[in-house]
């Protein structure tokens, strides 16, 4: 297997646009994650995402606060070169007439617009997809907002980790009768944002397939994606479950309730975990282990009766796996075909050579000249992937570019 490096990405004139996206002008109003995580997947596959950003003020340096996130090199977050390739930054200020003016212009020869402000917002500064549709039929506006654009609960101020909590994932997470943990990550913005390109490239479709004479580009179309709905559509069983039995899931550590085996286990240096719930899989598992006893239990052939024995297989196999290592485990089950692996911190990450033969890791050198392994691109696509095309840009370096050069000096002295 080649594990070589990727070479590093070129910091300007990068790869040819040959994205499924590309001639796609999209319009990234949004801040922080979930809305800028959407706009960063439609780039990373070829669209024109032109980032707009507030200029400095008496209490802010200006620019998405993303920026100033977590660990900086030189003044500006490493996350920012993940959450910003591929992206054009033009500094406008929409609390302005004239701000809101220049991106009307924009917006009115855009496909996509991009927008996570409280719902509202757009409407008091005159941007609501009424007036902005009138002039450009077929746009298609993603806002993605804690609660969604309607109901209730609307005007509530919305974050992942309260999404996170009312979807039902966090009171799933964590130790039987211990308080909830939370990923490490903003889960809730992450599955947002996917949810939101999802939305996008159906909508494009769907405009796409309402093109006539008189609307030749097609109709565009809200989409409308709430935090809290993105996390509970990944509930699974969550609710028929209570549906028709009244059962409400309980926090299950490490297990997956209802699954069985399937958990993680201690080793003499460390923990796995195993997967070895499908019935021929299970079988194998127990026989790795020298406990064909259980692997040719009748009690034990199907997923339903092994989960209500699961504490005692749990047993049985950590009576096992206590005794070697992590890498003696996961080859032994590994060569019987039961899914098993490590639990991988990032250096196992950075270290793994199947990540770089599949190029999930690659190499960019930023302006600053830091050079830095970022994530690669996902999904991969045979015919028209996506690439790292540019960097991720300075506060307002392409604003003279976009809005034209007398334009863009106009905006720079109103950002001053």
């Amino acid at each position: 297997m080649d594990t070589t490096p990727p070479a590093a990405s070129p910091p300007a004139g990068g790869p040819a646009n040959t994205g499924p996206l590309a001639g796609l002008r999209v319009i990234e109003l949004g801040q922080l994650i979930a809305g800028p995580f959407a706009g960063k997947t439609l780039a990373d596959f070829g669209a024109d995402v032109i980032k707009i950003e507030p200029p400095a003020s008496s209490t802010s340096e200006g620019g998405d606060p993303l920026r100033k996130w977590r660990m900086l090199h030189k003044g500006t977050s490493v996350w920012w070169q993940v959450q910003s390739r591929n992206k054009r930054s033009v500094v406008l200020d929409l609390r302005t007439d004239e701000g809101r003016a220049d991106v009307r212009r924009l917006i009115d020869e855009a496909d996509v617009l991009i927008e996570n402000f409280k719902p509202g917002t757009l409407e008091k500064w005159g941007l609501g997809y009424d007036v902005l549709s009138a002039a450009n039929p077929g746009l298609v506006m993603l806002r993605i907002s804690g609660y969604g654009q309607t109901g209730p609960y609307r005007d509530l101020p919305g974050f992942a980790v309260v999404a996170e909590a009312m979807g039902g994932l966090r009171h799933l997470m964590g130790e039987p009768g211990r308080p909830p943990v939370r990923a490490g990550v903003s889960l809730g913005d992450t599955l947002a944002a996917l949810h939101g390109v999802i939305g996008v490239l159906l909508a494009l479709q769907a405009r796409q397939l309402s093109r006539t004479a008189q609307a030749p580009k097609g109709r565009g179309q809200v989409v409308d994606v709430a935090l809290y709905e993105a996390v509970f559509n990944c509930m699974e069983s969550l609710l028929p479950e209570y549906s028709a039995f009244g059962a409400v899931r309980q926090p299950a550590g490490s297990a997956l309730p209802g699954i069985a085996p399937s958990n993680a286990y201690r080793c003499a240096d460390g923990q796995v975990v195993i997967g070895g719930n499908g019935d021929s899989i299970f079988k194998r598992l127990m026989t790795a282990i020298g406990r064909d006893d259980l692997g040719q239990d009748p009690g034990l052939a199907d997923n339903a009766q092994r989960a209500a024995r699961a504490d005692e297989l749990d047993a049985a196999i950590t009576a096992w796996t206590v005794q070697r290592s992590v890498a003696e485990v996961v080859a032994t089950l590994q060569a019987v075909s039961v899914p098993a692996g490590r639990i991988y911190t990032v250096a196992d990450i950075a270290a793994d050579p199947h990540y770089r033969a599949r190029q999930m890791i690659e190499r960019i050198t930023t302006a600053e000249g830091l050079a830095l392994e970022v994530p690669g691109i996902c999904p991969k696509l045979s015919a028209t992937p996506g690439a790292i095309r540019s960097l991720a840009p300075a506060l307002g370096e392409h604003t003279a570019a976009v809005l034209g050069a007398r334009a863009g000096s106009d905006a720079a002295e109103r950002a001053g």
